[in-house]
């Protein structure tokens, strides 16, 4: 069974989920819109800048987690599900999964942007296991902490190590579907790696070494090029 990994947010998802929680905060009146936008768009910049310290962000980004109950927050996500994310699930997006689904391959998404965020669109794509930055909690709550080794550019080569350790897999006639230059680590390990809507650093690269390049924009895949 080969493994078929995705990233998520402006891949799978026509979006950042991670940036549009922020602003969702903002319009729910959870946090201050003006403020929080700010900052929210200032980390967005620098993570596709290949700028941002992780660290600093998820101080910032997991800090409302730490402020209310499971419940309420679970009760916002639908929400949030419901406004935000299920319009921005294309056609093509569904059907790249579903062509590795017929073909027998699980289905991995890793992702930087928090689990408590990811986990609901993983199952609403119907993949088989989902890697994402975990936060940390105590006592039944978020602590506003990050929980071991963030799944971000270098660390999502690690966390997917230890996710092949675990499971007794490894990244034979693998599959890696990206967007971002900061993924370029895992992109390298991979069997086929696939830019997917890339942006300009990853589209040079994928161009120097012959990969292909997929949008999942629209209605159907587009394959705009590949390599040889």
């Amino acid at each position: 069974m080969a493994l078929a990994i995705f990233d998520l947010d402006n891949t799978l998802l026509n979006g950042d989920s991670d940036y549009l929680w922020g602003r969702f905060l903002g319009e729910e009146g959870w946090v201050d819109p003006e403020s929080y936008e700010l900052e929210n768009q200032r980390f967005y910049d620098e993570y596709k800048a290949g700028t941002l310290d992780i660290f600093e962000f998820l101080a910032f980004s997991l800090r409302p987690l730490s402020e209310h109950s499971m419940d309420a927050l679970a009760m916002l996500h639908e929400k949030f599900m419901a406004r935000v994310i299920r319009p921005l699930i294309t056609d093509s997006a569904r059907q790249l999964l579903e062509k590795h689904r017929k073909n027998g391959d699980y289905l991995l998404i890793i992702t930087a942007t928090n689990h408590f965020i990811t986990a609901p669109i993983a199952r609403e794509l119907g993949v088989d296991d989902i890697i994402a930055t975990d936060a940390e909690v105590k006592n039944d709550r978020y602590t506003g902490k990050v929980a071991g080794i963030p799944c971000f550019r270098e660390g999502k080569v690690t966390r997917l190590e230890q996710w092949l350790k675990h499971h007794g897999r490894n990244l034979a006639q693998s599959w890696f579907y990206s967007d971002s230059h900061n993924d370029l680590p895992l992109l390298e390990q991979v069997t086929h790696p696939v830019a997917v809507d890339p942006d300009e650093t990853l589209a040079d690269h994928a161009a120097s070494r012959g990969w292909p390049v997929l949008s999942l924009k629209g209605e159907q895949i587009l394959t705009l090029s590949s390599g040889a």
